[in-house]
């Protein structure tokens, strides 16, 4: 037999040859240990120890999996987090190995039992001189006890292959064959300050300048962005403080320097000490000070060149903790979207026809700012919270372990969104007209005969719908919910001046009402609150408080996700209501043409043309209208099965429609296969019509996923270019359990066919 894996090594006896089995970080902590430095006792868990995990289990054939399932490069953001979710799960379901257990509980065992823990990645090749790819993996702190630290180790070794990592994966040459985690697990330091520091200016390299930022209490909040840090640059060759700026933490007294001078001469001295050891400019994390200091880390410093392309920094911003969760809160739901909400009903309130061609070139102009100011808001903190379902999902999969990795999502079920304020609406009209014959039949012909063109229906068919009995009462009520529920804009669409594309639906809802051309099995086994009892459960007493935070922020983020979508939408149409009003004054006076697109970048010459007071002529380019999907020629140009995302299960059979634009939401009926680039907050009235669902994007999380899951209705996410290779009318078996798009009649129609044949 061979000797035995060495799963453990403590700091204590590392050595130069071992950073192959421990990585660099943990390497270097030991090589300043010995020089002298202070650092905090503990040990690693070596890669074989994550070997052996693999070995046991068959994580490497789901990893494999999980990268094969379509090109990574195809991939969208939320399709990589949903697959390191997947490949998370799967982590913490498996059981550590045996040996490795009593490995890691003989090292833990050298120390008191209460002692509390650093649990952290030390990959190898993770902090290299040219790439650092800091934050990219998981850390855990205050971890305290044998199957605490255990877990820790799992979620570590399951961080080398997060959505962080994933994103990086060529840089960080991450193949399932070849890729290891090694694991260092250190006591912790607690301190009254901590922080990071640089040998020289990352900003500037060049200069003689060192960088010291400081925070009250551990380095955590500093490093997760949380805390705004105090921070100091100091000349290398004399330690003179070239500047200081003071943090912003709303705290008392927090106008004085967190370090002294004595502190920050402590500071310099070891990070040239650093550097003569390394030979590199340090950037290291550190706490405690003076004869107290603990250095934590140390790595080189990166600066890696900016890429103005290169998306994914902004997206590892959104991986809000619960800190940062607490304070969005704060922001968005009791700030931004009330703010915004009050806006859309105020402009919506402003009679636009009253005003003088000036009064309307300004509503024009306080319209287009305001859309680009709420779109900014949009991506700057509406997203970031939005990512509070993200934090909910891990939170409640770590803690309890489902089986299916999506349980989570009936967390969800039966939120109070806008969108399903609206949908009740519409079905409330429905109710109202389903035993209505007569009535049913003048909105069918109302809706036949609206212009596509034009900006609102022709009169005679109103009067034909109002003539019918209980056509005055239906009227009332459908304008009641379109200054409600409807005023928004599909896009460049505004729904409330096209009334057809949504009594169309209102007639689709009756009719499958009468003729039950649509059935759904509903929501699954459990219920939102047997799931919330679950979790309470699985976390127990002393973590209650944290778990019901954690669920009201996930499901508050949620909701606003949905809604902050059509309250913007709200305020795009009165954006585009403007302008149609302003479109019809100039063509009124002969200085418009008749029939013309408006767009985007013709609101300033709009709004110009009204303040014109020599009457010009406006000018607007004629834009070709958006192209349709190119048609094929024969059912062999498209594959026979489209692979993406499993994304709500059931297998459902219907024919295809494709909404490409805001006419084709006319056109969907009940019992069709509903095919679409995604599926919008200002669409979601069609789900429940649809036998089925496919989306180009993919994502466990996005609208369509969500309320196809709620329903029960099959939904297949992440085919690319799925709007180009399905058509209006094809037969497709949607079969959301794996993920697949059968195109053709179903295969038991098939073998039905193939027997008759034969008989």
């Amino acid at each position: 037999m061979g000797a035995q894996p060495n799963y453990v090594i403590p700091l204590s006896e590392v050595s130069d040859r071992h950073e192959p089995l421990i990585g660099a970080k943990a390497a270097r902590l030991a090589a300043l240990a010995r020089a002298g430095h202070a650092t905090a006792p503990g040990f690693c868990l070596t890669t074989p120890a994550y070997e052996q995990l693999l070995a046991q289990s068959r994580l490497e054939d789901r990893i494999r999996m999980e990268l094969g399932r379509k090109p990574f490069d195809d991939m969208r953001w939320e399709e990589v987090w949903d697959a390191a979710l997947r490949i998370r799960s799967a982590f913490v379901a498996q059981p550590v190995p045996s040996e490795v257990a009593d490995a890691v509980a003989t090292a833990l065992a050298e120390y008191p039992a209460d002692t509390a823990w650093a649990v952290r990645s030390s990959a190898p090749g993770e902090d290299s001189t040219s790439r650092s790819f800091a934050g990219l993996h998981e850390s855990y702190i205050g971890v305290v006890g044998f199957g605490a630290v255990v877990d820790a180790v799992r979620l570590v070794w399951a961080s080398l292959w997060s959505d962080a990592a994933m994103l990086y994966r060529k840089e960080l040459g991450l193949d399932p064959g070849r890729s290891r985690m090694a694991v260092l697990v250190q006591t912790m330091r607690t301190e009254d300050v901590s922080g990071v520091a640089f040998g020289r200016d990352p900003r500037k390299p060049a200069a003689e300048n060192a960088i010291v930022e400081a925070v009250p209490g551990l380095c955590a909040g500093l490093v997760d962005g949380q805390v705004d840090p105090d921070r100091w640059e100091l000349r290398r060759s004399d330690g003179a403080t070239v500047a200081w700026h003071p943090g912003h933490r709303d705290e008392q007294g927090a106008t004085s320097p967190l370090l002294d001078e004595h502190d920050l001469s402590h500071l310099l001295r070891v990070l040239t000490d650093v550097e003569s050891l390394f030979a590199w400019a340090p950037d290291v994390e550190w706490t405690g000070r003076r004869d107290r200091l603990t250095l934590l880390q140390a790595r080189p410093i990166t600066t890696a060149a900016a890429d103005s392309e290169d998306k994914r920094g902004w997206y590892l911003t959104l991986r809000p903790g619960t800190a940062r969760l607490r304070k969005l809160r704060e922001r968005v739901a009791d700030e931004l979207i009330p703010a915004l909400e009050a806006e859309g009903e105020r402009l919506a309130a402003e009679d636009l026809a009253a005003c003088s061609d000036e009064e309307l070139a300004d509503a024009i102009d306080e319209r287009a700012a305001a859309v680009e100011r709420w779109t900014k808001i949009y991506w700057e903190e509406f997203i970031p919270f939005a990512h509070g379902v993200r934090h909910l999902a891990v939170y409640y999969n770590d803690a309890v372990r489902p089986a299916d990795p999506y349980e989570f999502v009936g967390l969800l079920q039966g939120e109070e969104l806008l969108a399903m304020r609206r949908n009740s609406a519409l079905r409330s009209l429905a109710e109202q007209i389903k035993p209505n014959v007569p009535l049913c039949e003048a909105i069918d012909e109302a809706c036949s005969s609206a212009s596509h063109e034009a900006a609102a229906w022709q009169p005679d068919a109103i009067d034909a719908i109002r003539a019918v009995e209980g056509g005055e009462a239906f009227l009332t009520a459908f304008q009641h919910a379109v200054d409600n529920v409807l005023d928004l804009a599909y896009g460049k669409t505004r729904l409330a001046d096209r009334p057809d594309l949504i009594l169309r639906g209102v007639l689709e809802l009756a009719r499958s009402q009468n003729t039950g051309a649509v059935s759904h099995t509903g929501p699954g086994p459990h219920t939102a609150e047997a799931l919330a009892q679950r979790l309470l459960a699985a976390v127990g007493p002393d973590r209650r408080e944290e778990a019901l935070e954690t669920l009201q922020l996930g499901r508050l983020s949620w909701r606003l996700r949905d809604n902050d979508n059509l309250l913007l939408a709200r305020v795009q149409s009165q954006l585009i209501r403007a302008l149609n009003v302003a479109a019809e004054r100039l063509r009124a006076g002969g200085r418009l043409a008749p029939v013309v697109r408006l767009e985007a970048e013709d609101v300033a010459k709009i709004a110009a043309a009204l303040r014109d007071s020599l009457g010009a002529k406006v000018v607007l380019e004629q834009k070709a209208s958006p192209k349709q999907a190119p048609k094929r020629t024969s059912p062999g140009e498209t594959p026979r099965q489209l692979i993406g995302q499993p994304a709500a299960p059931g297998v459902q059979a219907g024919e295809v429609r494709c909404i490409r634009s805001s006419e084709d939401l006319g056109r969907f009926r009940a019992g069709q296969v509903l095919v679409c680039d995604a599926i919008q907050p200002m669409m979601t009235h069609l789900v429940p019509l649809a036998a089925a669902i496919v989306e180009r994007r993919g994502g466990m999380l996005i609208h369509g996923a969500i309320i196809a899951r709620e329903l029960g209705i099959p939904c297949v996410n992440g085919i690319a270019g799925a709007v180009d290779l399905l058509n209006d009318g094809d037969l497709v078996t949607v079969d959301g359990y794996l993920g697949i798009v059968t195109v053709g009649p179903p295969e038991f129609d098939l073998e039905l066919g193939e027997r008759a044949l034969v008989g």
